[in-house]
């Protein structure tokens, strides 16, 4: 059953991280915060590439996030500092329309996406002002949701300080409709764990309507997160969005295929529903309708009966725009195996049996070898890295994120984490300084953590 998830609002005592974010806002605005905002990152384990199909995924908050210190004020204008040296400060006004670069996503437009998520809501014509601090320890670039966390955080801490209250699903729906100001089209799987997970267990989340249930992972297993240490920035590259129109142009395909109106549909899901037919089915077709090799734009428009222009305007995105070949059959096959994938892992966990930790990792390596080959997502370090983690005694090991870089999740039976905490050191990170070197944030187990919350100091 689909669970209540806790309340926005939690009382917090002082810890060393809180301290010293404190002690930066102090020397930066010389005030002390008012109250405090996070968001967690979260690992997919498994579900990838799917959710913007309109297909439920099986995430977990993990306990790296994105941690920011608050005051408001009347200066009419919102001032944004970061804990790292790196990430440059930022001002804006509150009066003034706000203008997200997606050519240059730096870390502040990301935040500013929350800010203007929630002042669209809710119809701010002038923002509160702030001063914030943010404060991170989800690796950048990880496939570990470090932007979608700083919007989270940010459309949390917005709506506090303008007095304004949602629910944690309102809250979740709007920070994934606003993060698309930089461009990326994602399908709102990152920002509803943020919100709505739950300490100690991982979530199904499905969409249409959005509701998370309860997932319980089997004891005597723990998952293990590996960055490969190569960074995929998905709203500074195409890669992405590429997969998104290559799924909506798949969709129209089979529509028109089966009669269906391909105008009225953009997801795989979608078609299914129309057709009432299960994920086996959906798979069967996509062998008889589609062809392996790529399709040509003039291929589809002939078949879909619309003009180059339109498809530019209808199907492509803004940064899409200059692709030539869709290998449409490759992508609809990962997305429906892979909705059955999420569905049997669920169930394998639900069930709760004897061997489920095996099945478990089967649907895991099943899912990296369909992101690798089928939609093409993984990269060679990647794909080593996985390899790696198996031959170290993971009984399951698949890349999660969008791909391209960043991380590998794998499963290991507990009285082996040790050795293969070792075995993966030894094997991937040691022997490269620059890896060696990113070690420690690079490798660590993970346990579900709880959701986006407002802190306040006790």
């Amino acid at each position: 059953m689909a669970s209540n998830p806790p309340t926005l609002k939690i009382e917090i005592t002082s810890n060393e991280r809180l301290k010293n974010l404190k002690d930066h806002f102090e020397a930066k605005f010389g005030e002390s915060p008012l109250f405090y905002a996070c968001a967690p990152g979260r690992v997919n384990l498994i579900g990838e590439h799917i959710d913007y199909c309109g297909y439920s995924v099986l995430p977990m908050a993990i306990e790296q996030n994105i941690l920011a210190a608050v005051s408001v004020n009347n200066s009419g204008t919102i001032q944004l500092a970061n804990t790292n040296p790196q990430y440059q400060d930022f001002k804006v006004s509150c009066s003034e329309d706000i203008v997200i670069d997606r050519e240059n996503p730096q870390w502040y437009y990301y935040f500013l996406c929350g800010v203007k998520g929630i002042q669209e809501k809710f119809g701010i014509g002038c923002l509160a002002g702030m001063s914030c601090v943010v404060d991170g320890t989800i690796p950048p670039s990880s496939g570990l949701s470090s932007s979608s966390a700083l919007v989270c955080c940010s459309g949390l801490l917005t709506m506090e300080a303008n007095q304004k209250s949602l629910s944690k699903v309102d809250l979740a729906e709007i920070c994934t409709k606003s993060e698309r100001y930089i461009g990326t089209e994602g399908g709102g799987m990152d920002q509803s764990i943020s919100f709505l997970a739950e300490k100690g267990t991982a979530k199904l989340i499905e969409f249409q309507p959005l509701r998370a249930t309860d997932v319980k992972l089997p004891d005597g297993a723990v998952f293990v997160i590996s960055n490969c240490c190569v960074e995929m920035n998905k709203a500074a590259s195409s890669h992405y969005n590429i997969r998104v129109v290559e799924c909506r142009i798949a969709t129209k395909m089979l529509a028109q295929a089966q009669g269906l109106d391909p105008s009225r549909l953009v997801k795989l899901f979608q078609v299914q529903t129309e057709l009432k037919a299960s994920l086996e089915e959906m798979l069967a077709l996509v062998d008889e309708v589609l062809h392996p090799e790529p399709y040509s734009r003039e291929e589809i428009c002939k078949v879909l009966g619309i003009t180059t222009e339109q498809m530019c305007t209808e199907l492509l995105s803004a940064n899409t725009q200059h692709v030539t070949n869709f290998k449409l059959h490759q992508r609809a096959k990962h997305v429906y195996g892979e909705a059955e994938r999420v569905m049997r892992f669920k169930s394998v966990c639900d069930a709760g049996a004897a061997g489920s930790i095996t099945l478990l990792g089967e649907l895991m390596n099943q899912s990296h070898a369909s992101c690798r080959d089928l939609y093409e997502c993984s990269c060679p370090e990647l794909d080593r890295l996985v390899d790696i983690c198996l031959k170290s005694g993971a009984v399951g090991s698949r890349l999660t994120g969008a791909g391209w870089g960043g991380c590998a999740v794998s499963m290991v039976a507990s009285e082996k984490a040790a050795s293969f905490l070792r075995a993966v050191r030894d094997a991937y990170y040691t022997p490269d300084p620059r890896r060696a070197a990113m070690e420690k944030q690079s490798l660590f187990v993970t346990k579900p953590a709880g959701g986006a919350a407002i802190l306040l100091e006790e």
